[in-house]
C-alpha cells in the first residue's frame, strides 16, 4: 500500500469553492497531489513542473489534549480549506508554485483519543502513545517533501506537530535545525511522553533543534522550570511584555537577523493562541495583532534557510461566538499567513 493510500487523505477543493460566472477562484487553479501508487516519484514529477511550497493539513487534537488542554484543533484544516480556496485566482497571489499535498490521515486515531479522559491517568499515558504514533506517521508524510525540496507549510493540529517537523528536516539534512516561534508559550516542558507542549523539548535532547528564539513568550504562561531548562538550553526570547515596549519592526528586525546567523535549516512556526482573539486551543486577548502575525511569517520567510511554515493550533470550535464563526475567523487568519510565506517567499527568490 502507497504511503498516499496510507497515511495522506488527498484534497478536493472542488468541494469547497463556491463558484461564480466570470470568476476563477484558487481552488479552481491550484495544483493538487493527484491519485499515484508512488508517493516519492510524484512529488519529484510535480517539483520539476514547477511545484516548490506543497501545503499539509494535520487535523487532530490528540497533542493539545495530551497536554491537560482543549480539544478542537482538529478543525484547522478544513476552516483553512473553506476560506484559502475561495480566493480569487489574480496574478497579485503568487500559488504557481503552490501544491495542496492533502491531510495526513488521523481518523483511527482521532476516533480512539475520543474515547480518552485526559484526567484519568491510564487514559492520558495513553493519550501520549497516540501522540508518538502521530508523530511518525506525520514524519512519514514529511521526509520525501523535504528530500525532494518543498518548503512545506503545515497547518494544524496542536503544536506537538513542531517535533516531527524539525525531525524529518534534521533527518533529511543530516544537520541540526533552527526555528522561530511565535507563542506566549515555549513548548520546552518535561519529556513525560509526547504531548504537544513539549515538542521543543523533546527536538532538542534529540539533536534536531539547536536554534531556538520564542517571540511573544509570556512569563506567567510558562512553568518556572519550563523557563529555566530554556535558559540552560542557551534559546531566548522576546516577552510579549517587550513587544509592548518596542516597534515590533525593529523586534522583528532583531529576530530576522538572529535565525540568520545560525546558518540552519529554519522551520517557523505560528501558535495561533500568540494573536489577539483568535480562535485557539489556549484563547488569547493579549497577544500580537494579525498584523504582526503576518509580519513575522513575510519577514522569516525570507531568509534562504527557511524551510517551513507551521500554523498550530487554530480551533473554530473555541470560538466564543460558536464554531461557524470560528470557521470563518480561523479559516481567514490561516489564508493570510499562508499568503505571507508565500509572498516573503518570492521575495526571497527575486
Amino acid at each position: 500500500m502507497s504511503v498516499v493510500t496510507e497515511f495522506i487523505q488527498r484534497a478536493e477543493p472542488q468541494q469547497w469553492v463556491r463558484p461564480r460566472d466570470g470568476e476563477v477562484k484558487l481552488g479552481q487553479a491550484v495544483a493538487c497531489l493527484p491519485q499515484c501508487n508512488d508517493y516519492k516519484a510524484c512529488l519529484t514529477e510535480l517539483y520539476a513542473a514547477g511545484c516548490k511550497v506543497a501545503i499539509v493539513g494535520v487535523p487532530e487534537s490528540i497533542g493539545p489534549r495530551a497536554n491537560l488542554g482543549r480539544g478542537g484543533a482538529e478543525g484547522g484544516w478544513n476552516a483553512f480549506q473553506s476560506q484559502f480556496y475561495n480566493l480569487q485566482d489574480t496574478l497579485e497571489l503568487p500559488i504557481q508554485d503552490v501544491l495542496i499535498v492533502g491531510a495526513v490521515n488521523c481518523d483511527e486515531l482521532m476516533a480512539e483519543a475520543a474515547a480518552l479522559n485526559a484526567n484519568n491517568a491510564h487514559d492520558l499515558t495513553r493519550l501520549r502513545e497516540l501522540c508518538s504514533i502521530l508523530d511518525r506517521r506525520v514524519q512519514h508524510v514529511l521526509k520525501p517533501l523535504f528530500a525532494t525540496g518543498y518548503d512545506v507549510i503545515l497547518i494544524g493540529g496542536g503544536h506537538n506537530n513542531a517535533y516531527p517537523l524539525l525531525t524529518a528536516l534534521h533527518e533529511v539534512t543530516g544537520r541540526s535545525c533552527g526555528a522561530v516561534n511565535l507563542d506566549p508559550h515555549a513548548d520546552f516542558r518535561q519529556r513525560e511522553g509526547r504531548h504537544s507542549g513539549n515538542g521543543f523539548s523533546y527536538a532538542y535532547v534529540e539533536g534536531a533543534l539547536e536554534h531556538y528564539h520564542v517571540v511573544s513568550l509570556h512569563e506567567g504562561k510558562n512553568s518556572a522550570a519550563s523557563l529555566k531548562d530554556l535558559n540552560d538550553a542557551g534559546f531566548r526570547y522576546h516577552s510579549i511584555h517587550h513587544l509592548y515596549e518596542m516597534e515590533f519592526i525593529a523586534a522583528m528586525a532583531e529576530v530576522a537577523n538572529t535565525a540568520a546567523s545560525w546558518h540552519a535549516p529554519l522551520g517557523v512556526e505560528v501558535d495561533i493562541d500568540a494573536i489577539q482573539f483568535a480562535p485557539a486551543s489556549a484563547y488569547n486577548t493579549t497577544g500580537v495583532t494579525p498584523g504582526q502575525a503576518y509580519r513575522f511569517v513575510s519577514d522569516l520567510a525570507l531568509l534562504p534557510e527557511a524551510r517551513y511554515l507551521h500554523l498550530a493550533e487554530a480551533a473554530p470550535s473555541c470560538h466564543p461566538a460558536g464554531e461557524e464563526a470560528g470557521i470563518q475567523h480561523a479559516g481567514q487568519l490561516l489564508s493570510e499567513l499562508v499568503i505571507a510565506w508565500l509572498r516573503g517567499r518570492e521575495k526571497r527568490s527575486r
